[in-house]
């Protein structure tokens, strides 16, 4: 081959490069552009699958979010019971329509001196023996002397009955008790076995026992009427 045709055959086979090797060139970056635009689409999609949804929150005019209302959350009132408050019991009726704090006050009225304030002594055990305490009373206050000045017995052995025997009261025959409420207990103790449970319940049946005087069971029927009227 001569010099002149493979000049021509260079000219024309750089022409021919110079022509395709555009259309080669926009042929791959089509088919890049492609793949690319595919890629992106497929991206999209699986992004708009498993993405949450957004929730727009109102705003104000300043651009503050506006927050919705909340709705109120009510709480089921719990019925309360009222509570029953119990009335005090009324104190029990011992004796003569009265409790046993009437009982005492009023006795309390008819006692002096030594026998002072000494009525629950005499109400109680009056109560617990089962006999009259304006009777117990009325005995105590003519033996006694006790409606004014008490006798020795009382004011220093707290015999309150005239009751004899031992321990002696300062060498006599009167027993001695340790207390004021002993001697009365023991003094009505007596009333009980030996005249209640014998059947002799009244001063008038009580006298030829009690006393030689037969003027006993006037004077104490007195006492009787004072305390009652007290």
């Amino acid at each position: 081959m001569s010099s002149t045709k493979k000049v021509v055959g260079i000219v024309v086979f750089g022409v021919l490069i110079s022509i395709g090797l555009p259309f080669f060139t926009n042929i791959n970056v089509s088919k890049n552009l492609e793949v690319e635009n595919q890629s992106e689409i497929k991206a999209e999609s699986t992004k708009t699958n498993t993405s949450e949804i957004a929730v727009v929150t109102p705003k104000d005019e300043s651009g503050i979010p506006i927050e919705e209302p909340k709705e109120p959350v009510i709480q089921e009132e719990i019925p309360v019971e009222p509570t029953i408050q119990s009335e005090p019991q009324a104190e029990p009726i011992v004796y003569d329509g009265m409790t046993l704090n009437e009982l005492a006050d009023k006795l309390n009225r008819s006692l002096k001196s030594t026998l002072s304030g000494s009525g629950m002594s005499f109400a109680k055990h009056a109560v617990e023996l089962g006999i009259d305490p304006y009777l117990a009373v009325a005995i105590v206050l003519h033996e006694t002397g006790c409606n004014g000045s008490c006798s020795d017995q009382v004011k220093n052995c707290n015999n309150v009955g005239g009751m004899k025997g031992g321990p002696s009261c300062n060498g006599t025959s009167y027993k001695k008790f340790n207390s004021l409420d002993e001697g009365i207990y023991s003094f009505m103790n007596n009333l009980k076995e030996n005249y209640y449970d014998k059947g002799l319940t009244t001063p008038e049946q009580m006298n030829k026992k009690y006393a030689s005087s037969k003027t006993w069971a006037t004077k104490v029927n007195s006492y009787i009427n004072k305390i009652k009227a007290a």
